[in-house]
C-alpha cells in the first residue's frame, strides 16, 4: 500500500502541475483579452502588473462606469473558461488511470520483460510466490462529477473539497490491485515439478526419473540438477522389487553423485545424498568394499553437516551411521583395522547425540528417529527414557514405507521395554 500511495501521490503531483499551467495561461490569456485596446502608449510587462493597474483604476475611479462593465464582464468569462479547464482536467483523470493499467497490462506497448500474464483481483488477495503488486485503485469512471455540483456561494469552484471528496472515495469504493506474474523459466520449472513428484506416489517417483534423464543432456552440467538426479535413482532403488535392476540403480546413482561432488564441492546437498547412495551400496559390496563405503559415508556427511548444519536429514543419516558401527562385532572391527589401519569409531552415546539434535531441529522429524532414539535409551540402560520415546514413535501415524519399518521395529522393542 506505500508504494501505491506513493504512485498516486506521483501522478497527483504531474497532474497539479499541468492544471497550475493550464489555469495560468487562462488567466493570463483572459488578462490580456481584458485590457482595453486603444492607442494610449501605457504598456503593460506583465499579468500581475495588469491586475494590479486595474485595482487601482478601479479603486481610483479612473475608469468609467462602462468600462467597469466591461472589465467585469471579461472576470465572469475568465472564471466560466476556469470552471471548464477545471472539470476537463477532472474528467481526464479516470482516463489517465485506465492508460497506465492498459500500459501496465501490455495492452498499448506490447507484453514486455518476460511477463507471462497479468490478473486483477481484491485488494486484500494474498498474492502467489512469484509475484509483485505493481498498481492500484479504481477512480469513479461514469456518473455526476463531484465538481460540477461543488459550487460555493459567489460561484467560486471549491477544488479542494473536491479532492477530499476524491481521495475518500479511493479509499471507500472498490478497488483494482494488478499482479504481474512472472513466468518461471525452463530450469526453476523442472526443479518444481521433480521435487513434486519426489514427494508422490511410486508411479509419480519413477516418473521424476523418466523426467530427469530425458533432461540429463540438456542441464547435466548443473549441481543443483544432479543431486536431485540422485536422490531420483535412491527413490526409485527403494520401490524396486528386482535385485539386479536395485543394483544397476544403486551403481549409476552412485556415479551422478561423484559427478556432483566433483562439479560443486561446495554443496551440502551433493554430499548428503552421494552420502545416502555410498550406503546403499553396502548392500552389493564385498566386506572390504563395504567398510571402505563406511567410511566414505561418514566423510561426505560430515561435510554436508559443515555446509548445512540445520539440516535434520544429515544428522539422522549420521545417528544411523554412529549406532551401526557401535554395533559392530569384534570381528567385524578385526577386519576394518586389517584393512583399513584403523577401525571406524563411533559410541551409542555419539548416537544418540545425533538423534536428539535431530529432534531440537524439527521435533517429531519422523517415526524411525524415536524408535532409534528408544533404542539407544534402552542400550544405555535408561528405560524410562526408552519408554517414552516408543510412546512418541507409536503416536505417529504410518504413512511412508519408512514410517512401517519404524512400526516393525517397534512391534519387537515395545514388549521389551514393558509397554505392552
Amino acid at each position: 500500500m506505500m508504494a501505491q500511495s506513493a504512485d498516486k501521490a506521483l501522478v497527483l503531483g504531474v497532474l497539479a502541475g499541468a492544471a497550475g499551467l493550464s489555469l495560468g495561461a487562462v488567466v493570463l490569456y483572459n488578462s490580456r483579452r481584458a485590457m482595453p485596446q486603444s492607442g494610449h502608449s501605457e504598456q503593460y510587462l506583465s499579468s500581475n502588473d495588469q491586475r494590479a493597474a486595474g485595482a487601482s483604476m478601479v479603486v481610483g475611479g479612473m475608469l468609467g462606469q462602462a468600462e467597469v462593465l466591461d472589465r467585469l464582464g471579461a472576470l465572469i468569462q475568465c472564471v466560466s473558461e476556469l470552471k471548464d479547464e477545471v472539470r476537463a482536467l477532472k474528467s481526464a483523470i479516470p482516463k489517465l488511470q485506465d492508460h497506465v493499467r492498459d500500459e501496465l497490462r501490455g495492452r498499448s506497448g506490447g507484453a514486455q520483460g518476460g511477463v507471462a500474464r497479468i490478473r486483477a483481483g481484491p485488494p486484500n488477495r494474498t498474492t502467489p510466490t512469484r509475484r509483485r503488486r505493481v498498481a492500484g485503485g479504481v477512480a469513479r469512471a461514469e456518473g455526476q462529477s463531484s465538481e460540477e455540483g461543488a459550487e460555493s456561494e459567489g460561484g467560486y469552484i471549491t477544488a479542494l473539497t473536491d479532492s477530499e471528496e476524491e481521495e475518500k472515495s479511493e479509499v471507500d469504493e472498490s478497488q483494482e490491485e494488478v499482479t504481474v506474474i512472472e513466468p518461471l523459466d525452463e530450469f526453476s520449472a523442472l526443479l518444481e515439478r521433480v521435487d513434486a513428484l519426489h514427494n508422490g506416489t511410486d508411479g509419480d517417483k519413477r516418473e521424476c526419473l523418466r523426467t530427469m534423464l530425458d533432461k540429463r543432456t540438456e542441464f547435466g552440467q548443473n549441481t543443483t540438477f544432479l543431486w536431485r538426479l540422485v536422490r531420483a535413482y535412491v527413490d526409485v532403488h527403494d520401490i524396486t522389487t528386482n535385485l539386479e535392476q536395485k543394483k544397476t540403480h544403486a551403481e549409476t546413482g552412485k556415479k551422478v553423485g561423484e559427478e556432483a561432488v566433483k562439479l560443486n564441492p561446495m554443496c551440502a546437498e551433493s554430499h548428503q545424498w552421494y552420502a545416502i547412495m555410498c550406503g546403499i551400496m553396502t548392500e552389493y559390496e564385498t566386506v572390504q568394499n563395504r567398510i571402505k563405503n563406511g567410511y566414505v559415508f561418514k566423510d561426505h556427511l560430515d561435510k554436508a553437516i559443515e555446509l548445512k548444519p540445520q539440516d535434520p536429514m544429515s544428522y539422522y543419516l549420521l545417528g544411523r551411521w554412529c549406532y551401526a558401527v557401535a554395533q559392530l562385532s569384534w570381528i567385524e572391527r578385526k577386519i576394518a583395522a586389517t584393512l583399513f589401519g584403523e577401525p571406524p569409531s563411533a559410541t551409542v552415546q555419539d548416537a544418540l547425540k545425533n538423534f536428539l539434535k535431530v529432534e531440537e531441529i524439527r521435533p517429531k522429524y519422523s517415526k524411525l528417529n524415536y524408535v532409534f532414539l528408544a533404542k539407544c535409551y534402552r542400550d544405555l540402560g535408561q528405560k524410562g527414557q526408552a519408554r517414552k520415546m516408543g510412546d512418541a514413535a507409536a503416536s505417529m501415524e504410518t504413512v511412508s514405507k519408512e514410517d512401517e519399518e519404524a512400526q516393525k521395529e517397534l512391534d519387537y522393542l515395545l514388549p521389551a521395554l514393558g509397554v505392552y
